[in-house]
Order: C-alpha cells, then sequence, then structure tokens
C-alpha cells in the first residue's frame, strides 16, 4: 500500500515525511465519514467525529485514537513549531502507523462498498 510520507523520508525530509503520514490518515478518516454526509472545516471537528462514531462504538480498535493522536502532534509540531525535532526513527514509525490506519480504513471501505 502507498503511504505519503515515504518519498520525503527517503530524501531526508522528516517533518516533511511527518507531515504527509498524518495527512494520509486525515484524508482517509474524511472518506469514512463523508458516507455520513458530514464534513467539518477543521480538522479537530473531523476527527473528534471519527472517534465518537467509529472508535467509541467499536467500528475501529481504540488504537487508532493514539496513532490519530501521535500523528497529528507531529504533524502539528512539523508545520507550526520552528524548534521541533523529529528523528528517522520517529518519522519510520509515524509511517507505519499511518500503514495501520489506512490498512484499517481501507478494509472498512471495502465492505461498506459491498454493502
Amino acid at each position: 500500500m502507498l503511504v505519503f510520507g515515504k518519498s520525503t523520508l527517503e530524501i531526508d525530509d522528516y517533518r516533511g515525511a511527518a507531515n504527509r503520514a498524518y495527512y494520509a490518515i486525515y484524508h482517509a478518516i474524511r472518506g469514512v465519514i463523508a458516507f455520513d454526509g458530514v464534513e467539518f472545516r477543521k480538522h479537530s471537528g473531523n476527527i473528534s467525529y471519527f472517534r465518537q462514531k467509529y472508535i467509541a462504538t467499536g467500528i475501529f480498535d481504540k488504537s487508532l485514537s493514539d496513532i490519530i493522536t501521535i500523528s497529528s502532534d507531529a504533524r502539528s509540531g512539523s508545520d507550526y513549531d520552528d524548534f521541533f525535532i523529529i528523528s528517522k526513527d520517529e518519522v519510520k514509525q509515524q509511517i507505519a502507523n499511518s500503514e495501520i490506519a489506512l490498512s484499517s480504513i481501507k478494509k472498512y471501505l471495502e465492505e461498506k462498498e459491498r454493502e
């Protein structure tokens, strides 16, 4: 599965890779909640809705909430904190987490499509 962030990792753009890994998850979440006919203007609204409707109800594993938080924190630091430092190993973990999230969301969407 293609995950955004790998190509930026390969050129040692760790902040960019963290950003791309987050956005891969974020846009996948938006794809899920689009089935409900909702979209929020802010990231926090989309994520909060996803957590309430899909994670708290058991549709997705609770570990996905932690992945979202860690990824969001890394993206915020990468984008807005001039002194934020993220290591190559941390970015590799971000990418691995995004692969876990995307795999889970892809499976859900494929099942939804069959309905």
